[in-house]
């Protein structure tokens, strides 16, 4: 089984790599973005066979590891 997991900044979170991305965009010609917000996306390989027992697993990786979630939030997909 497989997992995806999605970590973005929270609203308000200010992203300067996102900042740096829109201004090279800016100078490569791209002025049409208004904004970019930068994440990670996080591919685990699980031995587990039931999809909920998977995604409580992930879940807590993210709550202990993977995610900060003071400023990060997750999103979990189980494939």
């Amino acid at each position: 089984m497989q997992a995806k997991v999605l970590i973005t900044l929270k609203n308000g979170v200010l992203d300067p790599q996102g900042e740096a991305v829109l201004h090279a965009l800016d100078n490569l010609g791209f002025d049409d973005v208004d904004g970019v917000r930068v994440g990670k996306m996080i591919e685990l390989d699980l031995s587990d066979t039931n999809a909920d027992t998977a995604r409580t697993r992930v879940e807590k990786m993210c709550e202990k590891l993977l995610a900060n979630t003071v400023i990060e939030d997750y999103e979990v997909e189980i494939l």
